[in-house]
């Protein structure tokens, strides 16, 4: 595989945490309504897409709204999780039209056994989840713990009242992570062929576009990792690494005003006109349209409050 990448994900802005004066660092728990009253009239800023550096949850109570993720939408119901997590892009809704509950937390924050159990640094996971049976008032009764002892005086040491959040935010994600699927029964488990293939796309996707080249450097032929990605994410390998180049290429133009040239380069893509193909043909748009429609959307909306 070619070496000397440049992370491609470098260039795009991004939203940094940043607790309130007076609340525990790493952590923070607010309503809508607190959201809308702290943005004021400048509900504007919402509705352009960032990239935040932090794991973003919401959840509904009424109403219902309309998220993206990864240029993505997702419609929003009370009772159903969301989850965005660090280095996807990001774009608010109205939130003028939902009541429910934000809680927003650094990387660092959950030790490392809740990071680990609850695989909070895959990037695959699912965006939305809607609970069930008990895990529904489980995760209301998990929320609402969190939430208060947020919100509570402070009546402990300031490192035992983050402690305490930590313990509580692990309760909550490692439910939400290990949630019966909507049809009643656990998600079954990807293989280890698919998920050392997975890897390695996030790894080399900027890198080599060629199926062949992951086949050879994991050790397995290009049909088996075709098979085992086929069965684990319903597409076929080659697919798999197409959609992690293009969806990096629309980060790229959504978020950062690089030259087709530069972005072109960044993917590992030997000229402008050789990208502009590729994405042309997976997408439909060339590079420069879905820019203009991605930033258009934004200054529409943000027209519309003025």
């Amino acid at each position: 595989m070619v070496k000397n990448r440049q992370p491609a994900s470098r260039v795009i802005p991004e939203v940094a945490f940043a607790a309130p004066v007076g609340t525990p660092a790493g952590v923070e728990v607010l309503s809508l309504a607190q959201l809308r009253s702290r943005i004021g009239p400048e509900q504007g800023r919402m509705v352009a897409p960032g990239r935040p550096d932090f794991h973003h949850l919401l959840t509904l109570t009424s109403g219902s709204l309309w998220q993206t993720v990864d240029f993505t939408g997702y419609a929003l119901r009370p009772g159903s999780w969301l989850w965005a997590r660090p280095g996807q892009v990001y774009q608010w809704g109205d939130i003028t039209q939902a009541e429910g509950t934000v809680i927003i937390f650094e990387r660092d924050f959950p030790d490392p056994a809740t990071t680990a159990a609850a695989r909070l640094d895959d990037p695959h996971a699912p965006v939305v989840r809607v609970p069930r049976g008990d895990d529904i008032e489980a995760l209301h009764t998990a929320a609402h713990h969190l939430d208060r002892e947020f919100h509570a005086a402070m009546r402990l040491p300031v490192d035992i009242h983050v402690t305490v959040l930590r313990h509580l935010l692990a309760v909550l994600v490692l439910r939400l992570t290990h949630l019966a699927s909507s049809v009643g029964s656990p998600s079954p488990e990807p293989g280890s062929t698919y998920l050392r293939f997975r890897d390695a796309v996030e790894r080399e996707f900027a890198s080599t576009r060629r199926l062949d080249d992951y086949a050879h450097a994991l050790g397995y032929s290009a049909r088996t990792l075709s098979r085992a990605t086929l069965a684990a994410a319903g597409v076929g390998a080659k697919e798999f690494i197409d959609r992690r180049v293009v969806l990096e290429a629309k980060r790229l133009l959504a978020h950062s005003d690089l030259p087709a040239v530069r972005i072109a380069a960044q993917l590992g893509f030997s000229s402008a006109t050789n990208f502009s193909k590729y994405f042309h043909q997976r997408t439909g748009q060339t590079p420069i349209a879905f820019r203009e429609s991605a930033r258009g959307r934004h200054d529409l909306a943000r027209a519309d409050r003025r």
